[in-house]
């Protein structure tokens, strides 16, 4: 296809878009980030509007950032993107050891006006930067621990997709790429735009959230043998109903001992532990099986439909039913006994 042009009608200057790439980094939403934005630009063009400019940066043997990749070679060079997206890694985190010249690039290009970006650990980039401090931000919620622990003064919201604090913008998931470059568009383009991309990309544009996605993953590293061995006992169980004098007892402690303990090693009262692991069977229920809802309620001890619909509302933000039309599969609707 040939590369986008910008359109005589339009006087406006290009508005670029930076992608700040580092070792072992997430070039598929790189790129994908970057088509998603040439499609948009496509669209933009139709309406009389200058397409986005995309660029690729990578740091320098001799320190200094310098563009490897722009999507309008031959279209005068800008000062500085007017976004700058940290990504995500499919490897590993920026250390705080390797992170300083990134951070310390981000920031600067804040104090000179502009707008910075991540998208799932992308986030652990602008976080060094101290500029999240005492604001919301969101990380794939895999990292969610890791990422309270390095920087607990951010107001981490691991459950949101996008978060757009104005000159901050944070994605959460592995493919939040696609919400991030959405949002991106919607800023610089417009709603029509965005919209026309979304629909041209198949992209639902609706706000999503990562608790739609996100497994339970119980903390078991903590180092409390006695609870560790309630976690192995509810897990081994099933998810049925249990009392927390029964988690007790299986501890060998007294009742409120439990509670204090249990909250301490694994970040949650017993009974949220308990209604995660309820509501993680009740998804696979939802997912693999024809069963109606009052009946995975009852198969994980709810004999309240309401509330055990309501629990997993909160829980997972969506309903049974929004959640089963979403993730269910038609060859896999088989009866599970």
């Amino acid at each position: 296809m040939p590369r986008l042009k910008v359109p005589d009608a339009a006087n406006v200057p290009l508005i670029e878009v930076g992608m700040m790439t580092y070792p072992d980094c997430q070039m598929g939403m790189v790129h994908g980030i970057t088509d998603l934005f040439d499609v948009a630009g496509r669209f933009a063009v139709d309406h009389g509007r200058s397409p986005i400019r995309a660029s690729h940066w990578r740091l320098q043997n001799g320190g200094g950032f310098a563009r490897f990749y722009d999507s309008h070679p031959d279209e005068p060079p800008g000062n500085s993107p007017a976004v700058l997206i940290a990504p995500g890694s499919l490897h590993k985190l920026l250390e705080p050891g390797e992170v300083e010249p990134y951070a310390r690039w981000l920031l600067d290009r804040h104090a000179h006006g502009a707008v910075l970006a991540s998208n799932c650990g992308g986030a652990f980039a602008l976080a060094a930067t101290g500029l999240l401090s005492g604001r919301p931000a969101t990380t794939h919620w895999f990292f969610a621990e890791e990422f309270r622990s390095r920087f607990p003064d951010v107001r981490l919201e691991a459950d949101r997709m996008v978060i757009d604090d104005g000159d901050i913008v944070t994605a959460g998931g592995l493919m939040a790429w696609t919400d991030l470059g959405l949002r991106i568009v919607e800023r610089l383009l417009g709603p029509t735009v965005m919209m026309e991309t979304a629909r041209f990309l198949l992209i639902d544009p609706s706000g999503r959230e990562q608790k739609n996605y996100a497994s339970f993953a119980p903390k078991l590293t903590h180092g409390d043998e006695a609870i560790l061995k309630v976690q192995h006992w509810l897990q081994a169980r099933g998810a049925g109903a249990v009392a927390v004098a029964d988690m007790a007892r299986e501890a060998g402690m007294e009742e409120r001992t439990f509670q204090r303990r249990f909250k301490a090693a694994t970040g949650m009262t017993p009974v949220e532990y308990v209604q995660h692991l309820r509501v993680g069977k009740a998804r696979e229920l939802l997912e693999f099986t024809r069963r109606t809802v009052d009946q995975i309620a009852w198969s994980v001890g709810y004999e309240d439909a309401a509330a055990f619909r309501k629990l997993f509302h909160r829980l997972i933000g969506l309903s049974p039913h929004e959640y089963r039309q979403r993730f269910s599969t038609p060859q896999s609707l088989a009866e599970v006994a």
